[in-house]
């Protein structure tokens, strides 16, 4: 029974000497929720969608990338209260022939934080629709056509912010020639976005 006990009691040692120690000297523990953080590229699901298809060259035309952000998390809005505040951003890196005449970003929503209770902060929360305002031009290369644009934004619930990200949204549309018969897609996304909040 001796031999048995001193046994145990040196696994016991072997398995705490693994373990990392405060200074306390009690092991140390991941904090609770160290686990349930997720990524900041996890914590938007964004979609892009057009509103013409085909595009002909000669027309203006319309993007709307739709944001839905996670529950309990929210983002700058474009115009956040703060100068040190990082705004949401969408940048398209367009092709030859494709002309941005306009970004439209929506309202955000003042907000008050436990990190700034006495200061209501600008932010988007739910979903959010950003609109891109674009042209085809009479030398826009026709057929398959892909617009790359980055959506740049931080990601904050009430008591943490992650870090600043970048994430890519491929926009695929097909531009015909001008005069081409085209019909408008996506109307409920479209008419949503154009909505007066």
């Amino acid at each position: 029974m001796r031999f048995h006990g001193a046994r145990i009691l040196c696994t016991f040692l072997l398995l705490i000497g693994r373990a990392p120690f405060h200074a306390s000297g009690g092991a140390a523990r991941p904090p609770q929720d160290a686990y349930a953080v997720p990524s900041p590229a996890a914590v938007v699901k964004p979609a892009a969608y057009v509103s013409l298809a085909p595009v002909p060259r000669g027309k203006e035309f319309q993007v709307a990338v739709v944001v839905e952000i996670a529950r309990g998390f929210h983002m700058n809005s474009h115009k956040p209260s703060d100068q040190y505040l990082i705004p949401t951003s969408v940048t398209a890196q367009l092709p030859a022939g494709i002309q941005l005449r306009d970004t439209i970003y929506p309202d955000g929503r003042l907000e008050k934080f436990s990190f700034s209770p006495n200061k209501p902060l600008d932010v988007y929360t739910g979903t959010v629709t950003f609109r891109l305002r674009l042209a085809a031009r009479n030398d826009a290369a026709m057929g398959a056509t892909t617009i790359p644009i980055t959506l740049r934004y931080q990601a904050c619930n009430d008591t943490t912010c992650l870090q600043p990200v970048k994430v890519p949204i491929e926009v695929k549309l097909e531009v015909a020639a001008s005069g081409a018969k085209s019909r408008s897609v996506h109307p409920e996304v479209f008419s949503a976005a154009n909505s007066p909040h």
